[in-house]
C-alpha cells in the first residue's frame, strides 16, 4: 500500500492552488468582469474630470465626496493604480487564454480529421448518402477534385472494409480555417492595445516617481527656478504634456499636469513661436488655428520652419507638436475702475494678463480694506447665440403662422440638427479679473467692453460676477446712455446715494406733474415722490444683500405689504412706481446737466432707457463689490499651447488595431467548414456517405450542403429525426 507524506500533500495542494488561479486568470468570465471594470471607470474618467484643482472637486461636490474622489483617484482615473493593476491582469489573463487555445488551434489548421470514424458520421445533424459511378478509388479522386476547384483543401485516406484490404476511402475536406486565426487575431490585439496603452500612459512617468525620486512641483515662479527633482529627462521615453510659446518668444520646458501638483519635461529642441493667426467666419466662430514655428534642435543647432494646424502636427526628433489650443501671451491692459457708491472717485489701472496690483479700499464703516486685483483673461472675440428658442420655450405659439412643412424639417434630417434657430454675433472684446480681499478669498468677473443689443433694442453693458469657478456668470445688465457709456448711470447710482439730490428731483417732479394752481397738491406729492425715492435708495432701515441696506424695488414691495391693504396694493403699487420713475428720471436730468451733458430728451429710447435704469438700480444692490473695472484699452499679445507627445506605443496599438479588425470579421463574417465522404464498394459502383460540420448553424449552411451534397452525390440531405417523431 502506498504512502504519502505531508510535504507531498502540501505540494499537490499548492499545485491544485496554482492550476486553479492560472484556470480563473485564463477563463473567459474573468477577462469579462475585468472589461466591465474597465469601461466603469472609463466612464467615470469621461464625466468626472480629470486632473482638476482640489478647489474645484470640493466646490462642485462637497468636502466628502471631493475626499472620497481623491482617495480613489477618480479625479486621475487613467493614470491610478488600481486602473493600471486592472488593465496589467487583463493582459495577463489575455495572454493565457491565447497561449493555452492557440496551439490548438494552429494543429487543428493543419489537421483534416480524416481519422474519423465512419460509424459517426450518422451523427451529424447535415448527413446524406447516395450510389455514384466508379470505384471508390475513382470516385474518391473525382470528388476531391471536384471539391480542390470549388477552393476547399482535400486528404484522402484509404482504409479496409469487410470487402478487402484498401477498398474503402475517407475523404476529407475543410474551408474556413482563417476563423480560428480571427480569435487568435483578436486576442492579440487586446493585448497589444493594452500594452501600448499602458507604455503610452503614465506609467512610464509614475515609474521614474516611484523608483527615481521624481516628485510634483506645487508651487509657482519661473520655470528655470524649478529644482531637478521636479523635472523629467530629454531621453524619457513616453510623455504627453502641455507647452505654451507667446508671439515672439521661445520655449523648451514642457508641463505635465498631475493630480497633486506638475511635471516639467525638458524637450530635446526648442520652439519659436514667430506668428499665432486665427481666421474667423463671418458670425465670428473661428475656422482657422495655425501657428508658424520655428524648431531650434538643441544638439545640432539645426532650425526648421514649420507651419502647425488642427490636424495637421509637426514632428521632432520622435515627439509629435499638436496644436492644441491657444492663450494670452501678456497681454497689456488699461482699465477704468467706475464706483457704484458714494465716497470713491473713479481711477484708471494698468497691468498686464497673468499679473496683478494691490490697492486699499474703504468698506462701509469707514475701515481700509486691502484688496488685490488679478487679470486673468483678455478675450478679443466672444461669439454668443442670440437666436430665439422653441417655441415653447420662450412665448406662445401663433397658431395661424404654423408651417407644417417648416416644423417637421427643422426636426428631420441631420442628427444634429435643433428646432431653435441660431444667431451668432460677436459680442466684441472683454476682460476677466479677480479681486481677492486679505483673507485670500475671491471672486470672478467678467465684463464686456462694449454695449451689447439684447435684441430689444436697448442697449446694455454686460457686468459678470460669480463666487467659485463651478457657478455659472450672474450678470448686472447696465444701460448705455445716448453717449454708449454707462457714465449716466453711474452718476445716477451716486446721485441717489445723496439725500439733497433726491429732495431736488423729488420737487421737480411735483413741480412738473402738479397743476400750478393746485399747489395744495404739490407738497404732498412731493412728500410721497420723496418717500418711494428713499426707499428706493435703501433708506428702508431693513438689512439687504452684503451688509447693505435694503433697496431697489423689493424695498418697495416690502413696504406695500407693511403698510397698504392688500385689496389697495396693486393700485397703489402702479401709482408709487410711476412716481418713482418720473423722479429718476428727474434725477437723471440733474446729474447730467451737472456733468455737462445735453438733457435727455422724452422719446421712445429715452422711455427704454429709463425702464432698464430702474431695474438696473435695483439689481445693483446684489452687485457685491462697490467698484466695477471696465475694459479701456489693450494691446493684446497671443500664444500658442501646442500638445507635445513622444508616444512609441501608438504603432504598438495600430498594430493592435489592424489585428482586431482583422480578427472580428473573421471571427463574424468566415465560416469554418469541413466535409467527409465514406466510399465502400457496391455493385455497379460505391455507396457514398458525406457529412458536414459548422462552427455556426444558418441558413446558408443548410443550403451550402443541400448544393454540396446535390452536386458531389446527387443526393437530397437526410433530415434528423426529432424527438416525438413517429416512426
Amino acid at each position: 500500500m502506498a504512502e504519502y507524506s505531508s510535504g507531498d500533500a502540501r505540494a499537490s495542494s499548492r499545485s491544485q492552488a496554482w492550476r486553479a488561479t492560472l484556470e480563473l486568470l485564463a477563463s473567459m468570465r474573468f477577462a469579462i468582469a475585468l472589461l466591465t471594470v474597465i469601461c466603469i471607470a472609463s466612464v467615470i474618467g469621461t464625466v468626472l474630470k480629470q486632473h482638476e484643482p482640489v478647489g474645484n472637486y470640493v466646490n462642485q461636490f462637497g468636502p466628502f465626496w471631493a475626499q472620497l474622489f481623491l482617495a480613489l483617484k477618480l479625479n486621475a482615473v487613467y493614470s491610478a493604480w488600481w486602473f493600471l493593476l486592472i488593465l496589467a491582469f487583463l493582459v495577463i489573463s489575455t495572454s493565457l487564454c491565447v497561449a493555452r487555445h492557440a496551439p490548438k488551434y494552429l494543429a487543428d489548421l493543419r489537421n483534416f480529421k480524416e481519422n474519423i470514424r465512419s460509424q459517426s458520421l450518422k451523427a451529424f445533424g447535415h448527413r446524406a448518402e447516395n450510389q455514384v459511378a466508379g470505384s471508390t478509388e475513382e470516385a474518391a479522386r473525382r470528388l476531391g477534385q471536384q471539391l480542390a476547384s470549388g477552393g476547399w483543401k482535400v486528404r484522402l485516406q484509404q482504409r479496409d472494409t469487410p470487402a478487402g484490404a484498401g477498398t474503402g476511402w475517407m475523404l476529407a475536406a475543410k474551408t474556413g480555417a482563417a476563423h480560428k486565426i480571427g480569435y487568435i487575431a483578436a486576442h492579440c490585439a487586446i493585448v497589444l492595445i493594452c500594452l501600448g496603452g499602458l507604455f503610452d500612459g503614465d506609467l512610464i512617468v509614475r515609474a521614474q516617481m516611484w523608483m527615481g525620486g521624481k516628485t510634483p512641483f506645487k508651487g509657482g515662479g519661473l520655470i528655470s527656478e524649478v529644482a531637478p527633482e521636479h523635472r523629467l529627462s530629454e531621453r524619457n521615453p513616453t510623455f504627453r504634456g502641455n507647452l505654451l510659446v507667446t508671439e515672439g518668444g521661445t520655449a523648451s520646458t514642457a508641463i505635465l499636469a498631475q493630480s497633486d501638483g506638475v511635471l516639467l519635461q525638458e524637450l530635446p529642441f526648442a520652439v519659436e513661436l514667430k506668428k499665432f493667426i486665427v481666421e474667423y467666419y463671418s458670425t465670428g466662430m473661428p475656422k482657422l488655428f495655425a501657428s508658424d514655428v520655428i524648431i531650434h534642435d538643441k544638439a545640432t543647432g539645426e532650425q526648421v520652419e514649420r507651419r502647425i494646424e488642427v490636424n495637421h502636427p509637426a514632428s521632432w526628433r520622435g515627439v509629435e507638436i499638436y496644436q492644441s489650443s491657444f492663450d494670452d501671451g501678456g497681454s497689456s491692459v488699461k482699465l477704468q475702475a467706475l464706483p457704484l457708491e458714494a465716497g470713491a472717485k473713479p481711477f484708471e489701472v494698468e497691468g498686464v494678463i497673468g499679473s496683478s496690483n494691490e490697492f486699499n479700499r474703504t468698506r462701509g464703516d469707514g475701515s481700509q480694506e486691502s484688496v488685490t486685483l488679478e487679470y486673468t483673461e483678455l478675450r478679443t472675440i466672444n461669439v454668443e447665440n442670440f437666436g430665439a428658442g422653441p417655441a415653447g420655450a420662450g412665448g406662445a405659439t401663433d397658431v395661424r403662422k404654423v408651417d407644417l412643412r417648416q416644423a417637421l424639417d427643422a426636426r428631420l434630417g441631420a442628427g444634429h440638427k435643433t428646432s431653435s434657430q441660431k444667431e451668432l454675433r460677436n459680442i466684441g472684446p472683454s476682460i476677466g479679473y479677480k479681486l481677492r480681499d486679505a483673507s485670500g478669498q475671491a471672486r470672478e468677473f467678467q465684463n464686456y467692453m462694449l454695449p451689447v443689443d439684447m435684441g430689444d433694442g436697448q442697449r446694455v453693458f454686460l457686468l459678470g460676477v460669480r463666487d467659485n469657478p463651478v457657478e455659472p456668470l450672474r450678470y448686472l445688465r447696465i444701460p448705455a446712455d445716448p453717449e454708449g457709456s454707462m457714465d449716466t448711470f453711474v452718476k445716477l447710482r451716486l446721485g441717489l446715494q445723496d439725500a439733497r439730490l433726491r429732495e431736488q428731483a423729488a420737487k421737480a417732479y411735483a413741480l412738473k406733474a402738479v397743476d400750478p394752481a393746485r399747489s395744495d397738491l404739490s407738497a404732498a406729492l412731493t412728500q410721497s415722490a420723496l418717500k418711494a425715492v428713499d426707499l428706493f435708495a435703501g433708506e428702508s432701515g431693513k438689512p439687504g444683500p452684503e451688509g447693505r441696506p435694503l433697496g431697489g424695488l423689493q424695498a418697495i414691495s416690502d413696504f406695500m405689504e407693511s403698510n397698504v391693504p392688500e385689496a389697495e396694493r396693486e393700485r397703489a403699487g402702479e401709482v408709487l412706481v410711476r412716481i418713482l420713475n418720473g423722479v429718476l428720471f428727474e434725477l437723471a436730468q440733474a446729474v447730467r446737466a451737472q456733468a455737462g451733458q445735453p438733457a435727455l430728451e422724452p422719446s421712445e429710447t429715452t422711455q427704454s432707457f429709463m425702464t432698464q435704469t430702474v431695474f438696473s438700480l435695483s439689481d445693483a444692490q446684489f452687485y457685491p463689490v462697490p467698484m466695477v473695472f471696465m475694459l479701456k484699452d489693450f494691446t493684446q499679445v497671443q500664444a500658442s499651447v501646442f500638445q507635445v507627445a513622444r508616444a512609441p506605443g501608438k504603432n504598438v496599438v495600430y498594430l493592435g488595431c489592424l489585428l482586431l479588425i482583422i480578427g472580428v470579421f473573421a471571427m463574424l463574417y468566415v465560416r469554418d467548414r469541413r466535409i467527409w465522404i465514406w466510399l465502400t464498394p457496391r455493385e455497379g459502383g460505391s455507396h457514398a456517405e458525406m457529412a458536414l460540420s459548422t462552427n455556426r448553424k444558418t441558413l446558408d449552411g443548410d443550403r451550402e450542403f443541400e448544393s454540396l451534397a446535390d452536386k458531389l452525390i446527387g443526393a437530397k440531405p437526410i433530415q434528423r429525426k426529432k424527438i416525438g417523431d413517429r416512426a
